[in-house]
């Protein structure tokens, strides 16, 4: 036995005689647990955002709008980001007022370039003063396969679904608190799919990128005590999703779920809101696939 596992199992294990010949783990006494617990009590028992800060981008719909309001149903005040619907922004903001619990602005910015993302942190730190969570919904999904794929549209893909989080969470990273801060991208279940399609070169590509700095931030950031993670939703029943496919196709995708259903914005949003929790501060670094079993 490596001197690693024999240091484990004396650990839990202190002295095997004391079992009274019997091969049992040896219980820690209930003053040992307690002690080891009492730190870590509070945000194993709490999913709470009373006196948080959430910027969600892209918010005015869709899943976007369903983890703002989840976010603010939960006790946080939300800052829900819209570029062209300022109307749909501000039911979302009005949505989370009327729950009384968090407050809500609505901020028109264009998180695609880098001005914009600043834009909204600074709308967000003139409002409420701080950010506790950066939730990077935002993003395209174009299709094209490789010989229709042109610069620009790599380019575009590149620029809003990894460039702009990015540096987005660059920005934030210095204002987020210590051991509560988080930041939460986004990718896809289709990046570990084997049905996935030709058309979706530039799309996957860019969300493998935005896993892989995902996992490298949750060990920079981490030492700060702040978790990055990242949530990887299936098919979901979105207009962007919907877009340019008949409703055979959409059928089809369906069934390849064993609910034979595409999901909906609220099965993703209650993973957000307990991500951005305290109950999930020892969840750093990972990809967490909410896809019903589309993807297993």
């Amino acid at each position: 036995m490596s001197g690693t596992m024999s240091n484990f199992f004396s650990a839990i294990r202190p002295n095997g005689n004391n079992n009274n010949g019997n091969n049992l783990l040896s219980v820690p006494s209930p003053s040992k647990v307690n002690r080891a617990f009492s730190s870590s009590s509070t945000f194993l028992a709490t999913t709470s955002l009373l006196g948080k800060v959430a910027v969600v981008t892209g918010s005015s719909r869709s899943i976007g709008a369903a983890i703002a309001k989840c976010l603010g149903e939960n006790g946080a005040s939300v800052v829900v980001n819209y570029v062209n619907d300022a109307n749909a922004a501000e039911e979302v903001v009005q949505a989370i007022r009327s729950q009384g619990k968090g407050g809500a602005i609505a901020v028109k910015a264009d998180t695609s370039n880098l001005e914009g993302g600043q834009h909204l942190i600074d709308e967000t730190m003139k409002t409420f003063g701080r950010i506790d969570i950066l939730v990077l919904n935002a993003g395209i999904m174009g299709s094209k396969t490789l010989s229709e794929v042109d610069e620009p549209f790599f380019d575009s893909h590149f620029d809003i679904n990894v460039k702009s989080p990015l540096f987005m969470a660059k920005a934030v990273a210095p204002l987020l608190p210590p051991n509560s801060g988080r930041i939460i991208f986004f990718s896809s279940s289709l990046t570990d799919a084997s049905t996935v399609t030709p058309n979706a070169l530039c799309y996957l590509a860019t969300k493998g990128a935005i896993e892989q700095i995902s996992r490298v931030l949750a060990k920079d950031l981490g030492t700060r005590g702040i978790t990055v993670n990242t949530i990887s939703p299936g098919p979901v029943d979105t207009p962007m999703f919907r877009e340019g496919k008949p409703q055979n196709v959409l059928d089809s995708i369906a069934k390849q779920n064993p609910s034979r259903r595409l999901g909906e914005p609220e099965d993703i949003a209650p993973i957000v809101g307990f991500l951005a929790s305290q109950a999930a501060q020892w969840i750093n670094g990972q990809n967490i696939r909410v896809n019903g079993g589309f993807v297993v």
